[in-house]
């Protein structure tokens, strides 16, 4: 973080593109990969020493017409186009800070959801609250607290999640997203900091800049315990509690999936009640 991360996004941004992307003819050899500082200029319709101040953050002032036009010269899609208006300093003003207590209300949902693992993050991607069944779905991990710390530093979640690769760039750019909502949440610049410095492949997939929240997709797992579990996430956000989003992973009916989730949360529920009460 250099204090100019809406150049660094502009940038990622541009070495993605090809001239052929954007119906520009492409003459020599390039020594960097993707468009040209003048190219994205004459495509968004600026000049382009104006463009190349912005890029190396000299230019901190641009108007929502400029950037506007920018992202459509870039190719953005939503996400990353509200994105860069928020590094911009256009977007409204930021959300309060996020609440890191769960309702007691939110709490009893999770329990209803008996044949689903349901848990509530926070914009760190920190494990506020978890129903059972999520408990025992990511019981593989020595510690059950930061999705993304657990993604990259914990050695289980490179068997746990069949698509890792996948995985991770969902996380990183999670982050990416939260980040552009909530700029001030100490907690995830702490994250993002500490991460950056323990993982390589964190740090790479950070500097691409890529940005999308949480919605809904597939998500191939494998439990020590039972084996392949082929499951779909499906994110809200919570309201009343700014940043807390409530996550649920479940299995399609009657498939082999759903019966192995059931078993785990048989077998889970089983193992504590012999291990007894804690002292």
């Amino acid at each position: 973080m250099n204090g100019n991360d809406l150049g660094e996004f502009l940038r990622a941004h541009r070495a993605r593109l090809r001239p052929d992307d954007v119906g520009l003819a492409s003459y020599g050899a390039r020594r960097v990969a993707g468009l040209r500082r003048e190219e994205v200029a004459v495509l968004a319709g600026m000049n382009s020493d104006y463009y190349a101040r912005l890029e190396q953050g000299r230019e901190r002032s641009p108007s929502p017409q400029i950037l506007e036009a920018i992202g459509g010269a870039l190719l953005m899609d939503d996400e990353a186009r509200a994105h860069m208006f928020r590094l911009a300093g256009t977007a409204p003003e930021s959300r309060r800070q996020p609440r890191e207590a769960v309702s007691p209300a939110l709490r009893q949902l999770l329990d209803a959801y008996p044949n689903a693992a349901a848990f509530v993050l926070n914009p760190a991607d920190d494990f506020l609250a978890s129903n059972a069944l999520a408990v025992a779905l990511f019981s593989a991990f020595e510690t059950m607290d930061n999705m993304a710390r657990m993604t990259f530093l914990d050695p289980a979640a490179r068997d746990f999640f069949t698509q890792w690769g996948r995985a991770a760039e969902a996380v990183v750019a999670g982050l990416r997203h939260a980040m552009g909502l909530d700029p001030n949440y100490r907690r995830l610049h702490d994250l993002v900091d500490a991460l950056i410095e323990e993982s390589d492949e964190f740090a790479a997939l950070w500097s691409a800049h890529s940005v999308h929240g949480k919605s809904r997709d597939g998500k191939k797992l494998v439990h020590p315990d039972v084996g392949p579990l082929d499951l779909t996430y499906q994110t809200f956000d919570v309201r009343g509690a700014s940043g807390q989003q409530l996550v649920i992973y479940h299995a399609e009916p009657g498939s082999p999936s759903a019966q192995a989730l059931s078993l785990l949360g048989s077998l889970h529920a089983t193992h504590h009640r012999d291990a007894g009460p804690e002292r």
